[in-house]
């Protein structure tokens, strides 16, 4: 599919806990730029808007919010509660109404992220496909994906019925599964050591 010919919206989840962590991973500090302005960054090499999907009461928003950095357009309304899969839900129907018609989504915890994931999740795309999830040997990744905008609703069902395990939406949409080039890009830092481990 050429999709290069279409615009593509990119979607960042920072409105997590960051329970594990202790503090907020989006205010993190990684190669001198706090975590969420990186994966902002990256994330708009390829994709135009940039939304980042936080509540004005999260930890992300209270820190960096009119700070500068990489632009990026903040969603602030999505259901407390209703966890990443809601995040998603918000996420899809703003990028629909900038006239995207698919949504890299990524989570705000990915330091490894690069431009050149969203390049491989592209080529997977299909007209018949609603979801182009990350995959590699240990699981899929649904916080790294391309999404249709149009499924807005179907997971927007999903949390009104409880839903909140991110996974669900792979249930309810076609979804195809890319093994990516390089699992680095997938990494996730929950923990301190995490990022210890990252930087030694």
């Amino acid at each position: 599919m050429q999709q290069q010919d279409s615009q593509v919206a990119g979607i960042v989840l920072a409105g997590g806990r960051s329970r594990r962590m202790g503090r907020d991973k989006a205010a993190l500090e990684w190669e001198g730029e706090p975590l969420l302005a990186r994966v902002v960054r990256i994330v708009g090499r390829r994709c135009d808007p940039v939304l980042v999907v936080a509540p004005e009461e999260s930890a992300a928003y209270q820190a960096l919010y009119g700070t500068g950095g990489p632009e990026a357009r903040w969603v602030t309304d999505e259901t407390p509660g209703a966890g990443p899969l809601g995040g998603l839900a918000v996420g899809l129907a703003h990028a629909a109404d900038t006239g995207a018609r698919w949504a890299f989504v990524c989570a705000t915890d990915m330091p490894l992220i690069t431009a050149e994931l969203i390049d491989e999740l592209l080529r997977g795309v299909t007209e018949s496909t609603q979801a182009v999830i990350a995959s590699d040997a240990q699981r899929d990744h649904p916080m790294a994906g391309l999404y249709r905008t149009d499924a807005a609703g179907v997971i927007a069902d999903l949390t009104a019925g409880g839903e909140r395990r991110m996974l669900a939406a792979l249930d309810a949409l076609t979804t195809h599964r890319v093994a990516v080039g390089n699992p680095d890009w997938l990494t996730n830092v929950n923990a301190p050591e995490d990022l210890h481990r990252l930087h030694v």
